[in-house]
């Protein structure tokens, strides 16, 4: 048997000012962006870049509950994990585009990382592995 995770939703307040931080900032690529009529809504699934496995999935929030989540689905933990090919290229780059980096650069006997935050405050590891 083979299984593997397709999407994360990730709550957001507005598709287009998610991609616009995620494809500007951060480089990922849309995979599909399709309005749903039915539902007043859109399937927007996005992936970091050369990424093959699994892909972010924006879901506008659509009740009060959900938008008390924006920012917070995992309760101020760290909640998604940025693989990079080159630490310091990324690192450099995100800095540039005014992405704020909540815990500095450290090496760690897995490889390097630091914890930055997304539009919306959620906490994301940049993580070059050994």
């Amino acid at each position: 048997m083979k299984q593997s995770i397709l999407h994360i939703a990730l709550v957001v307040r507005d598709y287009d000012e998610a991609l616009d931080f995620y494809t500007n900032k951060l480089h990922f690529t849309i995979v599909e962006d399709t309005y749903q009529p039915a539902q007043d809504k859109r399937w927007v699934v996005i992936a970091p870049p050369g990424s093959s496995e699994a892909t972010l999935l924006l879901a506008r929030a659509s009740t009060p509950q959900q938008e008390n989540f924006i920012g917070n689905q995992t309760g101020g933990r760290v909640f998604l994990f940025l693989h990079s090919d080159d630490f310091w290229r990324d690192y450099n780059d995100m800095r540039a585009k005014g992405i704020t980096f909540v815990r500095e650069p450290k090496e760690e006997p897995y490889g390097t990382v630091a914890v930055f935050a997304d539009l919306y405050g959620n906490l994301w590891d940049l993580i070059q592995r050994k």
